[in-house]
């Protein structure tokens, strides 16, 4: 069962990444998002590709932070990784992600779903790194947990997206929920599943 979540892990997460590489390195910009969204896209490129291309880091090395045998076997690569997802990924990602969401489709409540989802985003990477600075390691495994299902609301979004058109939901009503939808359900299990009292994070 394990090694049957870890799988779908490693697809999910690479999978999306090979859509973002698809969607915004090989289409023009907005080509394949809802028309409604596609002038704001247009409007700031720079904030888009950059908070795209930095999540895109981050998602493709979530998987790697839970390998216990990369821990255990290859510490410093495992430091560096760790480096590279919250430094680059997470930081530059969550900075442009909260700058992005003040011109983020949805009215106030879609703004505020992705305002919010960015903040906690970069809390938790921030507490992340403070912990495994000051040694505590079991603290580190436990905010990363965190993290990473944030991480991991670029794959919620798009599952949720094409389940909203079709079951026939207007775009501008599902919009705003899954704002929402996409990372609160995400850290919601982290705690309840991987952050329980005396448990452990997932390990590949």
């Amino acid at each position: 069962m394990k090694r049957f979540g870890t799988f779908c892990f490693y697809l999910l997460a690479f999978g999306v990444a090979g859509y973002a590489v698809f969607a915004y390195g090989l289409m023009p910009l907005g080509s394949l998002v809802h028309p409604a969204m596609k002038l704001n896209y247009q409007t700031h490129p720079l904030g888009i590709y950059t908070h795209v291309f930095a999540s895109l880091v981050a998602l493709m090395l979530s998987p790697f932070q839970f390998s216990s045998r990369l821990r255990r076997g290859r510490p410093r690569l495992h430091r560096v990784l760790g480096r590279i997802y919250l430094g680059l990924g997470v930081l530059v990602g969550g900075l442009t992600g909260l700058y992005m969401s003040v011109f983020a489709f949805g009215g106030w409540v879609g703004k505020l779903g992705f305002a919010c989802l960015a903040l906690a985003w970069l809390f938790t990477g921030l507490r992340a790194f403070q912990a495994i600075r000051s040694g505590a390691v079991q603290a580190h495994r436990r905010w990363i947990v965190r993290n990473v299902s944030l991480t991991l609301a670029a794959v919620s979004l798009r599952i949720y997206l094409p389940l909203s058109m079709v079951t026939g939901i207007p775009f501008e009503l599902a919009y705003p929920a899954i704002a929402w939808l996409c990372w609160v359900p995400n850290l919601w299990v982290a705690e309840i599943v991987f952050n329980k009292p005396h448990g452990k994070a997932i390990a590949a």
